[in-house]
């Protein structure tokens, strides 16, 4: 197993600081109308808010392996029943932040698998800006809604 080094914060030139020192990464799954949403854990950075499973990149992988690893981590989904279809990067420079917009078969079952995720969702994309949304995420989901609008899925 190649070692983790992608742990810790970054101070960032947005004025906010993130978590991972190679950027992060998450994974938007769709299915019809509806994308797979994760109630983070109180305890966690920007705590009791819906987000997506993700977090920091290691050095080694891609954004794609790095979404996909934080979501199996997280959520405990089988990476063979999704089909990634593209990316939005919200890129500060010296930091960013890869979504993996994925297809998800209709057998693909998520359930909260560790201690960083309170539950997980499938939600209409409609209700998706009416939640108590992360930050960060928040900021990402109208240009995430058009893409997908976009790309027709």
């Amino acid at each position: 197993m190649t070692a983790r080094d992608g742990d810790g914060w970054i101070d960032c030139v947005c004025g906010n600081k993130h978590w991972g020192l190679h950027g992060a990464a998450g994974l938007l799954l769709v299915r019809e109308n509806q994308v797979l949403l994760q109630h983070r854990a109180p305890w966690v950075h920007s705590g009791d808010t819906w987000g997506i499973p993700g977090g920091a990149r290691d050095s080694h992988e891609s954004a794609e392996e790095a979404a996909i690893r934080e979501a199996v981590e997280e959520i405990g989904i089988d990476p063979l029943l999704l089909s990634p279809i593209h990316h939005y990067l919200d890129d500060h420079s010296a930091w960013s932040y890869t979504t993996i917009i994925a297809s998800a078969d209709a057998n693909l079952v998520a359930h909260e698998l560790n201690e960083e995720s309170a539950q997980v969702a499938w939600v209409e994309r409609e209700s998706v800006a009416s939640m108590n949304l992360h930050p960060s995420f928040a900021s990402s989901w109208p240009s995430l809604l058009a893409l997908l609008t976009e790309l027709g899925i």
